[in-house]
């Protein structure tokens, strides 16, 4: 996405101070000016004078013509919201930009095999050492894209993500597998400030150049699958709840505020599916003659055969029957005996005293 520098707009320059001030992410002020511009360039004219119609009319443009994604939808109520209400300062803007219900999708998860060749088909050294850290680590993508040499702890065998969403710090665990392709590709590449640097050592490398890569390694691996180096993340979340790692870590290790957001997780893992039959499997599928019939492949023993397709002799019900001995003679009823409460007797009678 273009950076906000380049809009030369001073209704953005003064929004992008306002998310400065409020410490906002780099990414966050160059999505939100970047819908605004777009706001302003479909009208062609400034915000000020624009109001909660024109702001439906772009709305509806973005949904039917456009056909944006809710996520983009949403980033762009997010940057006209933020615009009416502390740019602007006009307060009824928050009242009559609606949010649109995101749909509520699972994540992409990759198996073992996929992940494997899915790495393995990336040709740079460079761009398959980084989706192998995020698949080993389960990190998203800018914050592997943002490594620095010096955070890779060898001793303590722990990677220091120093810029995660919200700008907050965790440290990650480094298997001794990891580790070592570490160490092989630093001898390669011999980075010096990032560890995956750009085009000059100063510069981060890029995560849409990652992404390519990525997509090129899915079509190589032929994986049926949208998969992006993010799924990397989600197959590794998925792979440490079904080896037996409670919910609570997982959570601290992929950096949620809240475990709720990981409680995702609960509804691809395998365990949650093979715990749960299926009453096809109750059924006599191959019993039933007319399925037998109807199926060339299954061939049934004569025996059988003859058994399902003769018809059944009905036995009469006169010279068939078992003879009875003698008539069974009805049993005279039992009394019905309390069996709770006190039995009410009859009082004795007294003879009169003489």
């Amino acid at each position: 996405m273009t950076p906000y520098q380049f809009r030369l707009n001073r209704y953005i320059a003064r929004m992008a101070q306002d998310m400065k001030i409020r410490n906002m992410a780099q990414s966050t002020i160059d999505a939100y000016t970047w819908h605004v511009n777009k706001f302003c360039e479909f009208f062609d004219s400034p915000p000020e004078n624009l109001g909660p119609e024109e702001i439906r009319k772009y709305q509806i443009y973005m949904i039917e013509q456009k056909k944006s994604s809710w996520s983009s939808f949403n980033q762009a109520v997010c940057g006209l919201r933020f615009l009416y209400e502390v740019t602007l300062k006009r307060h009824w803007a928050v009242r009559h930009i609606p949010f649109g219900k995101r749909p509520k999708k699972l994540p992409v998860v990759l198996s073992d095999e996929e992940a494997t060749r899915l790495i393995q088909c990336v040709d740079n050294p460079k761009h398959r050492m980084i989706l192998l850290t995020c698949y080993a680590t389960g990190m998203r993508l800018r914050e592997a894209t943002n490594l620095l040499v010096a955070d890779v702890d060898g001793d303590r065998k722990q990677i220091l993500i120093t810029l995660g969403k919200g700008s907050k710090e965790r440290l990650v665990p480094v298997s001794p597998r990891l580790l070592e392709e570490l160490r092989e590709y630093w001898l390669l590449e011999k980075p010096r400030n990032y560890l995956f640097s750009g085009k000059t050592p100063e510069v981060p490398l890029s995560s849409a150049t990652v992404q390519k890569a990525c997509k090129l390694g899915v079509a190589k691996a032929q994986i049926n699958k949208p998969a992006t180096p993010h799924s990397l993340r989600h197959t590794f979340a998925t792979s440490m709840l079904e080896a037996g790692v409670d919910l609570l870590t997982i959570s601290k290790l992929l950096g949620h505020a809240s475990f709720v957001t990981t409680m995702i997780y609960l509804h691809v893992r395998r365990q949650h599916f093979e715990r749960s039959p299926s009453p096809i499997d109750w059924m006599p599928v191959r019993q039933c003659p007319q399925w037998a019939e109807s199926d060339p492949v299954v061939q049934q023993p004569p025996a059988i055969q003859h058994e399902l397709t003769a018809p059944r002799k009905l036995p009469s019900l006169l010279s068939e029957a078992p003879e009875l001995e003698a008539p069974l003679q009805p049993e005279a009823p039992l009394t019905q005996r309390r069996t709770s409460g006190h039995h009410k007797r009859k009082p004795k009678s007294r003879r009169p005293q003489r």
